[in-house]
């Protein structure tokens, strides 16, 4: 089976970072796939995102006009990729930045207040973490525990930060599994 992920938000939110971090925790469960970010002047401020493939077979084509699922940081990114969702997609809204919804009754929405979450842990830069997490266990896609590990590789470097972004990423799972 095929999924194909978009993320999407602001510039600077870490949009980019959670795709690859998804992109690789598939790939060490053995699938195939496609990771294209969106760089240039979005970087800081604008509407950046990325595309994540994840598929069980050769992946055709990394590009995708209609994702499986969509991860929206913020309301511009909801309005911009909510309706091309394929039906029966996760379609994951960052409530804390967008209080509008999809509208759509044929996906599996839900709103979580990451920003509002990650500041509770003492970085909102962790919002992007708190989302991966809601993401990736309400999706199903990966295995959590890849995801996990995913995320500590991704912060080897820094690893004063890993304890924070393990919190944030439960936190994501919790309130995933709440709703």
């Amino acid at each position: 089976m095929q999924h194909e992920v978009m993320f999407a938000g602001f510039g600077g939110q870490g949009i980019l970072m959670i795709g690859k971090i998804l992109a690789h925790a598939a790939m060490e469960a053995g699938q195939e796939v496609a990771w294209i970010p969106s760089y240039g002047p979005e970087m800081r401020g604008g509407t950046a995102y990325c595309q994540v493939v994840i598929s069980d077979r050769p992946i055709g084509s990394p590009i995708i006009k209609s994702p499986r699922h969509l991860v929206a940081m913020n309301r511009p990114s909801l309005e911009k990729f909510a309706e091309a969702v394929k039906p029966g997609g996760v379609i994951l809204i960052n409530s804390s930045l967008c209080p509008d919804r999809s509208g759509r009754t044929d996906v599996d929405e839900l709103a979580v207040p990451v920003t509002d979450l990650a500041k509770e842990l003492g970085s909102v830069r962790a919002a992007n973490i708190v989302a991966l997490g809601a993401f990736a266990a309400r999706s199903g896609i990966v295995d959590f525990e890849l995801i996990r590990e995913a995320v500590k590789e991704e912060f080897i470097h820094k690893e004063k930060l890993i304890p924070l972004e393990m919190k944030a990423l439960d936190a994501g799972r919790a309130e995933a599994e709440k709703h």
